[in-house]
């Protein structure tokens, strides 16, 4: 599985739209810094058809340290979850039977 960076992203994007390349990328930044907001305010956010992000609060709890077995308390925290949108999830099942067709047609 390959990573994808958020320069190549801009690259891509910038290259397809025939939109300068600094442009592209002064927009996704203030795109992904408006939702870091949104969410360090406790909001949610909805995309439809693509998914949504959601601030979530875990409890303090104590865990194990499973070399040494030793109990160690883990503090409160906030985390983000995201749900995967209805379209993505068919376009991700989508690609995923496509991708498992050509893998068994390449080893017959």
């Amino acid at each position: 599985m390959a990573t994808m960076t958020k320069k190549e992203l801009v690259d891509r994007i910038a290259e397809k739209l025939e939109i300068k390349r600094v442009i592209v990328k002064r927009v996704a930044q203030q795109f992904l810094d408006e939702i870091v907001m949104e969410l360090g305010r406790g909001n949610r956010l909805e995309f439809r058809d693509f998914g949504v992000f959601e601030c979530k609060h875990r409890a303090a709890r104590t865990a194990q340290n499973p070399k040494t077995m030793e109990r160690v308390p883990v503090p409160a925290k906030r985390t983000v979850k995201f749900k995967v949108g209805r379209l993505m999830k068919a376009k991700l099942q989508e690609i995923a039977k496509a991708s498992h067709r050509d893998t068994a047609t390449a080893k017959a």
